[in-house]
């Protein structure tokens, strides 16, 4: 068979397999969107490694859990699901695991590990029995936004304090940093070119300011330039050998199977399904009557991801909002996540140049995802005091305690007890009572 045929073969086999003449799409527009798709998405190569490491976890094998827990999570989208949606460990998630679980609570990684892949199950019977889309449809919009909110205040004071911009005070807690020093001005200098860059809609910025910042760190001396090209890329591969089966499931289930699953579950259950259900209508996978094709599978396929990202030493598995550029560009199949998913594969051969970046070239890159998830502060009404104070209290006490659960549980519980109080039980959702009683139950197990 000549070269042409096999490659009209090919494509054939393509068409057939993602379904692309029936939803309007080619072979090059979904390869195209891939690519768009991981050049937006491929800071959390980066960024992810950063954060697991101040839990602990090698770095080496914190880069190729992320690494490999995307690939294999978005081939699973790709092919089981045919979604055009990448996956990668869940921004917000990565950070509550290191900084509110493993250092806040003082659990260890392999512990916390454990209760990433309790999660994981969770979210798969929550999913496969239609109990996930009911605890979703129980709570209130306000609710849902505020979440986001207080994640992104919390993701933001994260990278403000890495970059060093801002620091501990013992007498007013927090102040600013010595900005004129070589770190925060480093960190500033990465935040105002990702800002640059996406104000003027170029693709890839957040990565372009990952790699320009750790480029001006090397001229300034900050860290060492790579000395030979084993330093740039190599064919061995990162290793999992440190992390892989790592996890303490008996420890998990030691410290309260409440405390777990309010932990990862509940915050997973909000963003990605709304994640999910907002890129498939972007990508105009909904019918008439707004049922989307394998939604089911694509949900099913975040709750194996996250199983297998746990056994590989890696945290929740996340639908990325950064999949609409793809979406944007045409993508409308698995096609667009398989070409994401073979790009996420081939950085393992450049891990040793990863593992130069230096924290306050992916700081700004939190600083930056925190900000783009305040605009759901937006779908807040201000009208209605026993929605603002909730919402208030869920946003604030989330950076404030350094700790998503514990903004979430004053949120809920704050939520359902003014409804009360105020006579407009009409408003909660049963499934509402049900999660403030258990907030409460883990407040009080989780003193003992």
């Amino acid at each position: 068979m000549s070269s042409a045929g096999k490659s009209a073969t090919v494509k054939s086999s393509l068409d057939r397999f993602f379904k692309l003449t029936q939803r309007k799409t080619n072979t090059k527009t979904e390869i195209l969107a891939g690519i768009t798709t991981f050049l937006t998405m491929s800071y959390i190569i980066f960024v992810n490694p950063s954060i697991l490491a101040d839990a602990g976890i090698p770095k080496e094998a914190a880069l190729a859990a992320t690494i490999y827990g995307s690939v294999f999570c978005t081939l699973l989208m790709a092919l089981w699901a045919n979604f055009p949606v990448a996956v990668a460990p869940g921004m917000g998630l990565n950070a509550f695991f290191t900084y509110t679980v493993v250092l806040g609570a003082g659990l260890s990684w392999q512990t916390a590990l454990g209760a990433v892949f309790i999660s994981g199950v969770a979210f798969f019977l929550l999913t496969v029995t239609g109990v996930r889309q009911k605890i979703v449809d129980g709570v209130p919009p306000l609710l849902k936004s505020s979440i986001s909110v207080g994640i992104g205040l919390f993701i933001a004071f994260i990278g403000l304090k890495n970059s060093g911009i801002v620091v501990s005070n013992k007498d007013t807690f927090v102040s600013l940093g010595k900005i004129t020093e070589t770190g925060p001005l480093l960190a500033l200098f990465g935040l105002l070119v990702a800002s640059y860059l996406m104000a003027k809609k170029k693709k890839g910025a957040l990565l372009i300011s990952i790699l320009l910042t750790t480029v001006a760190a090397m001229i300034t001396g900050f860290i060492d330039y790579p000395q030979t090209l084993k330093d740039v890329a190599s064919f061995s591969l990162p290793s999992l050998s440190e992390t892989f089966l790592a996890m303490d499931l008996k420890g998990a289930f030691a410290y309260g199977i409440l405390s777990i699953l309010f932990s990862f579950t509940i915050v997973e259950l909000f963003d990605n399904l709304a994640t999910l259900i907002g890129l498939s209508r972007k990508a105009g996978l909904a019918d008439e009557n707004g049922k989307i094709e394998n939604l089911d599978r694509a949900l099913q396929a975040d709750a194996v991801g996250t199983m297998a990202s746990a056994a590989m030493g890696g945290t929740v598995m996340n639908a990325y909002v950064e999949n609409a550029t793809g979406i944007s560009e045409g993508g409308r199949t698995g096609l667009t996540a398989l070409t994401a998913g073979v790009l996420f594969f081939l950085t393992l051969f450049f891990a040793p140049l990863i593992a130069f970046v230096p924290s306050v070239a992916t700081a700004p890159i939190l600083i930056i995802v925190g900000a783009l998830m305040l605009s759901e502060i937006k779908a807040i009404g201000f009208e209605d005091y026993t929605d603002v104070i909730p919402a208030f209290l869920t946003i604030i006490l989330m950076p404030l305690t350094f700790s998503i659960a514990q903004g979430l549980a004053f949120g809920f519980i704050s939520y359902t007890i003014l409804k009360l109080m105020t006579g407009k039980h009409k408003d909660l959702h049963w499934m509402m009572y049900l999660i403030s009683i258990a907030f409460i139950i883990n407040f009080i197990w989780g003193s003992h």
